[in-house]
């Protein structure tokens, strides 16, 4: 992708566009959701991996 800037033509990669800008929405989710260590977000992970796996058995 490219973008003029001023007297000049600027090529970035899309990708890494992307992914600025998922990490700019993301920004602050980690305190909103209480995590304040590597623990909490792998118990977060395990929770909600739980809770796939009770919705998948639900809806057999």
């Amino acid at each position: 992708m490219g973008a003029e800037k001023e007297d000049r033509i600027e090529i970035t990669n899309s990708a890494m566009e992307v992914l600025k800008k998922v990490q700019n929405d993301m920004a602050g989710e980690a305190e909103r959701l209480g995590l304040k260590s590597e623990e909490d977000v792998v118990n977060l992970v395990k929770e909600v991996r739980r809770e796939i796996k009770q919705e998948k058995t639900e809806n057999k």
